[in-house]
C-alpha cells in the first residue's frame, strides 16, 4: 500500500473514533439551560421532551467500545500499513505461488511469528496428520492402501468426504454434482477415465482441457452445421440435411473426439454420444463451444495437500460412481 493510502486510512478510522467521543463527551454535559428532569417545552403527538441525560450505562458501553477500539488498531494490523504492536498476521500476502506459500508458512513456524494460516495448519498436522497416515497407509505404515481398499472402509471415506467438501465442493458443488464447466463426478462421465488410479491423478497433477475455436476454419454455416451433426449423435432430432453437411465438417473434430463422437480420454476429449454436457447441451451452448472454443483448468492438488489426504479424496470419488464401493 502507498504511503497515500496508509495514511489517508489512519486519518479516516481515527478521525472517525476520536469524532463520535468528542461527541459523546459533548452530548454527556448538560447545555440546555434547564434543571435535569424539567420539561423542555416541546411536544410532538403527545410526547413531551424532557431534559434527561444520556444512560450511564450506554455511555459507559460506548466509551468502552471505543477503548477497546483504539486497543485493537495498536496491537493489530489495520492502520494502513502498521503492522500492529504484536506482530499479527493473517496469512502472509506476499507469496504469489505455492512454493513461496509453503516457504513463507515454514519460515512462520520456525520463528514462531503470529501467522494465524501457519499456526492453523501447525495446529490441524499436530492433531490430524497421524489419522490421516492411519487411514490411508496399511498397518506397517510403509505402504498406501489402495484406493479401492480404502473407498470400503467407512471411516476412511467420511474423512475424504470432510476434506473433499474443504477442497474440492467450491467448483463440484457439495454433493459432487458439478455445474456449468466443472463435471459431475457422481456419475460415469469421465473425461479422462473413472479408474482409481486415474482419479488420483488428475487430483495429484491436475489437468487443461483445451478446446479450440473453429468459427475461422468452419465459418457460421459451418459451425451451425457441426452443432447440428453432433447434436444428432445424442439421438436429438435435427435437420437431415444440415446434419449431413456437418458430418463431412466433423473430420476436423474426429482427431479428439474419434469418428464415431465418442470422445478419446489421452486427450479429455468428451463422448459427443451421450446426453452429458460440461457446458451445456443446448444447441445455442454447443454453438457457443465450437465457435469460441473451451479452456477448463483442474489445479494440481499434489504441494497443496500431500498424497496422503489425495488419496482419501480419491477413494471417495471414486466411490461416489462406484456402488460396490459402498
Amino acid at each position: 500500500m502507498t504511503t497515500f493510502w496508509s495514511l489517508w486510512i489512519t486519518i479516516i478510522t481515527l478521525g472517525t473514533i476520536f469524532g463520535i467521543a468528542v461527541i459523546l463527551y459533548w452530548c454527556s454535559k448538560d447545555k440546555m439551560g434547564v434543571e435535569e428532569g424539567e420539561d423542555m417545552g416541546h411536544e410532538y403527538d403527545g410526547i413531551r421532551e424532557i431534559n434527561n441525560p444520556l444512560p450511564k450505562w450506554w455511555s459507559y458501553m460506548f466509551w468502552i467500545t471505543i477503548a477497546f477500539g483504539l486497543s485493537y488498531l495498536f496491537l493489530f494490523p489495520g492502520l494502513g500499513n502498521y503492522k500492529g504492536f504484536l506482530g499479527w498476521q493473517s496469512s502472509d500476502q506476499t507469496v504469489r505461488s505455492v512454493e513461496e506459500s509453503k516457504l513463507a508458512i515454514a519460515r512462520a513456524q520456525e520463528e514462531k511469528r503470529l501467522n494465524q494460516y501457519a499456526k492453523e495448519l501447525d495446529d490441524a498436522e499436530a492433531r490430524f496428520g497421524e489419522t490421516f497416515k492411519t487411514l490411508a497407509y496399511d498397518a506397517e505404515g510403509k505402504t498406501l492402501r489402495p484406493i479401492t481398499e480404502i473407498a470400503g472402509d467407512s471411516e476412511a471415506i467420511k474423512v475424504g468426504q470432510r476434506l473433499f467438501l474443504q477442497n474440492c465442493a467450491q467448483c463440484h458443488g457439495s454433493d459432487a454434482r458439478g455445474q456449468s464447466g466443472y463435471p459431475n463426478l457422481t456419475d460415469n462421465a469421465w473425461l479422462y477415465g473413472g479408474e482409481a488410479e486415474t482419479i488420483k491423478t488428475t487430483i495429484m497433477h491436475g489437468r487443461q482441457g483445451v478446446m479450440p475455436a473453429w468459427i475461422d476454419t468452419l465459418g457460421e454455416d459451418g459451425v451451425k452445421e457441426v452443432a447440428t451433426y453432433v447434436l444428432s449423435l445424442s439421438g436429438r432430432s435435427v435437420n437431415a440435411k444440415d446434419a449431413a453437411a456437418g458430418k463431412q465438417r466433423f473430420v476436423v473434430c474426429a482427431a479428439c473426439h474419434g469418428t464415431d463422437g465418442k470422445g478419446n480420454p489421452a486427450f479429455g476429449a468428451p463422448d459427443l454420444t451421450d446426453n452429458t454436457w460440461l457446458y451445456g447441451g443446448s444447441r445455442r451452448a454447443v454453438e457457443a463451444t465450437i465457435t469460441h472454443g473451451r479452456h477448463g483448468v483442474m489445479p494440481a492438488w499434489k504441494d497443496i495437500l500431500g498424497e496422503e489426504k489425495i488419496q482419501l479424496i480419491s477413494a471417495y470419488v471414486w466411490g461416489l460412481s462406484n456402488e460396490t464401493s459402498k
